[in-house]
């Protein structure tokens, strides 16, 4: 029987989809493998892991967090538990990836709390620049610090200066959000509590947001969170016993007034900002460039001109 035009137009087609499947199935599972790469590290087999270095630009961000009490009402990892949903959030808007959680960092005025985790100095700073020099042997040459915790406020900065102590091949950054005028006016306008901090409002409503299944809002007013007002005789002085004279239940303002909404608004603000600055780091040759000028002259300054 002769095949009409229209039988043989239809053979062709058959033939070329079946010529073309292969391949889409190959684009499928090279698509699959390469462009939805976990991007948490322990979830990345050996051979994933050297395709998402090379996606991420060899970026790498570790989310650095604490063991310790957060009021009655949150858990122990609350700092770690926000600041990685943090970065995993901002990880879908700008690839890169995200190491597993760092609990390593200075906590001693919450030592007399039950389930506090507090290193020494020496061990604190030697595991995350330890952990640095690991991320930089596994392909890595720009790390991001995200903090979560803010007993690490001047540890952080402090560590990252130390890098110019010897040569490095690699760059450290620290994240450094800067909220806007228009999010402080729409954070305000949600505030209920007219002092806030540690395990406090905006805390709070930051783990409602984050993981709201470990939140514990009915426990929140078990507790004082109202500074003690301990020290105010002192003028124009630092001691270390701040915190503990001002906040001994290490617990400060009033978590029960936590809100979603609140949540929601500060955790998408710093999404967007860390998303930014992880594109900016993947661009980013003027950093190692400066740093390794910066060796350099070092060894000889007599050298500088001046």
């Amino acid at each position: 029987m002769r095949l009409t035009q229209k039988n043989m137009a239809m053979k062709r087609i058959i033939i070329w989809i079946l010529l073309l499947l292969p391949l889409a199935l190959i684009a499928q599972e090279t698509e699959s493998t390469g462009n939805n790469l976990p991007v948490k590290w322990e979830e990345l087999t050996a051979p994933d892991f050297i395709r998402a270095v090379e996606k991420s630009a060899g970026t790498c961000v570790i989310p650095l967090g604490i063991l310790e009490k957060h009021g009655p009402h949150l858990p122990l990892g609350t700092d770690l538990i926000s600041v990685r949903e943090t970065a995993l959030r901002a990880a879908e808007k700008e690839f890169t990836l995200i190491f597993p959680p760092f609990y390593f960092g200075q906590i001693y005025e919450a030592k007399q709390q039950p389930g506090t985790v507090a290193y020494s100095p020496q061990t604190v700073l030697t595991v995350l620049q330890e952990t640095c020099d690991e991320l930089h042997r596994n392909g890595i040459e720009k790390i991001i610090l995200v903090n979560g915790h803010g007993g690490n406020s001047s540890l952080l900065p402090y560590f990252c200066q130390i890098q110019l102590e010897k040569q490095k091949e690699y760059a450290v950054y620290l994240f450094r959000p800067q909220d806007s005028e228009e999010f402080q006016d729409q954070l305000n306008s949600m505030r209920q509590t007219d002092w806030d901090g540690h395990a406090g409002e905006t805390e709070t409503s930051l783990m409602l947001a984050a993981s709201p299944d470990l939140v514990h809002i009915d426990r929140a007013k078990e507790q004082s969170g109202k500074n003690q007002e301990r020290l105010n005789s002192l003028a124009y002085a630092y001691t270390a016993i701040w915190w503990y004279a001002q906040y001994p239940n290490h617990y400060a303002g009033d978590g029960s007034y936590g809100s979603l909404e609140m949540g929601k608004l500060i955790l998408e603000n710093e999404v967007d900002q860390l998303a930014e600055m992880i594109k900016s780091v993947k661009a980013d040759q003027r950093t190692i460039e400066l740093q390794n000028q910066f060796y350099k002259d070092s060894k000889h300054p007599i050298k500088t001109e001046q």
